[in-house]
């Protein structure tokens, strides 16, 4: 019997050396990658786990091994001789490093993300079928010899998913993890509030949901005085939110909140119009934009209704940063003949006086440093530091508050040089709600720009910041406004592939960066993307259009790939 068992493992090894491997198409490029010659089977491949692993990483490892005997069919056994997953404390929290050899894989990383990341660098490195839920067995289930140490260029590499405008459900969004796991994101920007609809639950403002989460109906693309008349919304329970956050961190994400202040409030006002200059009424808007009604900065009930909202909110969430808004707060900025409530509201008069701030165009701006600061004030007696949009630059803006910056690259330029910590999210490189293509009747509606896949992935995120300030940069993200967006197929495709780019804007270094393997490589990411079941644009290769696109298993699909030469 040992005899006939030799003979099946002999058989198997060389049919193991006569396999090639996937290519090496990784999203993002690993920063040290050295291939050699030789294969290993992982087919039934044994696995070992250092005991010293914590639970988390143990569930990321646990993950992998159930992705790759699903693909194969093959369950793997506990054993020396393959996979070793080992606790190396001299490696960076997010840094892993892989080698494989005929003695096997050994992964090495001293923290849950460097673990993370390193099983989705396997996986990539394996037939795409390792991806989906269905048995595979005829693929060449091998790795190649390989060593690779990696990390990435930044610390904070977000996602932005809006579900104000159009609500997404607790399994969508966690499907939205998931993409973001496969490319090595670590920051789920969850912008939870606006004028259409507030998602965030609230056991002390309980109207908050019973009226703020749900509009009458919705105009119909950008007639704005229309309305389909179809009663419109949804938000999470406590429960709901709390298990998101957990399999976020399970996957090395962080998920950081946006409520929104002092604008974009239109939905809370609508349930407690007394927090508003006039006193209402106010209704959820069924109109895209930005509505003129704002929180009253000279109300005290303002300050304790925030208070008691970020208490909710940070007990739910443990994310460090909390997103404050901040944007958009004063039309008359584009209008200037136009007056804002600020401009008009005794109480803010009364306060703006009470402050010693002098009268004139900047008013209210300095008004706008006072409510964020006191939100500010409000975290850090939680312990948590606030994000919020370019805007709040604007005036005088307190030590601490880091910036994103999305009205181009000019707010994190200032903010970096003031001494400001920034992330980049320029609407123009880093608006995924933006057309991808040039054809516009063939693509599904949207608010109009144009960020291509190749202007993601072309930006350079210290690009006018002087090299004393760089280290203010603590990193990039996309952010996909659903206005126009309604349906998960749409989502995902104005997402990808363009995430796939905007991964190695994040994770690469900047000499890393290469568009043609790039772009050779999204072949097998798009086979990964199908094995998923996840949607995707496919205007980088000439097909424009939700309709547009063939069933990606079809004869036709294939002939199509195969007889074009890609390049941007």
């Amino acid at each position: 019997m040992k005899k006939f068992l030799c003979i099946v493992a002999a058989a198997a090894a060389l049919c193991a050396c006569k396999a090639k491997p996937q290519a090496f198409s990784v999203i993002p490029m690993p920063n040290e990658v050295s291939l050699q010659e030789g294969v290993f089977p992982v087919k039934g491949a044994e696995v070992s786990v250092d005991l010293s692993l914590d639970s988390l990483s143990r569930l990321a490892v646990g993950r992998f091994v159930q992705a790759l005997e699903t693909a194969t069919g093959v369950k793997t056994r506990s054993g020396e001789g393959g996979f070793r997953f080992l606790l190396n404390p001299n490696l960076l929290e997010e840094q892993y490093a892989i080698q494989i050899g005929k003695d096997g894989v050994l992964v090495e990383a001293s923290a849950l993300n460097g673990f993370v990341y390193a099983c989705e660098t396997l996986k990539q490195m394996l037939p795409a079928a390792v991806y989906g839920k269905v048995k595979a067995p005829r693929e060449a289930w091998v790795l190649p010899y390989a060593s690779i140490v990696d990390q990435p260029r930044f610390g904070y590499r977000g996602m932005h998913m809006d579900p104000s405008r159009h609500f997404w459900t607790i399994d969508q969004t966690k499907r939205y993890l998931d993409i973001m796991t496969v490319y090595k994101l670590n920051r789920l920007h969850w912008h939870l509030t606006d004028d259409q609809g507030w998602r965030f639950p609230s056991a002390k403002y309980p109207l908050l949901t019973e009226v703020g989460a749900w509009r009458d109906g919705t105009c119909i693309r950008k007639d704005w005085d229309s309305s389909d008349g179809i009663r419109y919304g949804g938000f999470y329970t406590a429960d709901e939110l709390r298990e998101v956050v957990a399999y976020a961190a399970e996957r090395g994400i962080t998920v950081v909140p946006e409520i929104d202040i002092p604008g974009h409030m239109l939905a809370a006002l609508a349930a407690y119009p007394e927090l508003g200059c006039t006193g209402g009424p106010y209704k959820v808007w069924q109109r895209w934009g930005v509505s003129k009604d704002i929180l009253c900065a000279g109300n005290e009930k303002v300050f304790t209704f925030l208070d008691d909202i970020l208490g909710e909110l940070t007990d739910i969430f443990p994310s460090e940063y909390i997103h404050v808004g901040g944007d958009e707060c004063f039309t008359g900025d584009a209008e200037p003949k136009r007056s804002d409530p600020w401009d008009v509201c005794p109480k803010c008069a009364a306060r703006m006086r009470s402050l010693g701030i002098p009268r004139g165009p900047k008013a209210k701006h300095y008004l706008q440093n006072y409510v964020t600061a006191r939100v500010q004030q409000m975290l850090e007696a939680r312990g948590r530091k606030i994000i919020g949009w370019d805007e709040i630059l604007q005036g005088k803006l307190s030590p601490g508050a880091t910036v994103m910056s999305w009205r181009g690259v000019a707010g994190g330029i200032e903010a970096a040089e003031k001494g400001f910590d920034a992330i980049m999210t320029p609407n123009s490189h880093m608006y995924f709600d933006y057309y991808q293509g040039d054809e516009r009747d063939k693509e599904p509606f949207g608010i109009g720009g144009r960020v291509p896949l190749e202007k993601v992935y072309s930006y350079e995120p210290f690009d006018g910041i002087t090299p004393d300030a760089q280290e203010h940069i603590l990193g990039v993200q996309a952010n996909l406004w659903t206005e126009y967006i309604a349906t998960q197929e749409h989502l995902e495709y104005m997402l990808l592939p363009r995430l796939c780019a905007l991964s190695e804007v994040q994770w690469c270094d900047a000499g890393r960066k290469d568009p043609a393997r790039f772009d050779a490589s999204l072949d097998h990411s798009f086979a990964i993307l199908d094995a998923m079941g996840v949607n995707y644009s496919l205007d980088c290769r000439g097909l424009v259009g939700l309709d547009r696109i063939p069933a990606r298993d079809s004869a036709e699909m294939a002939a199509y790939m195969e007889s074009k030469e890609w390049s941007w």
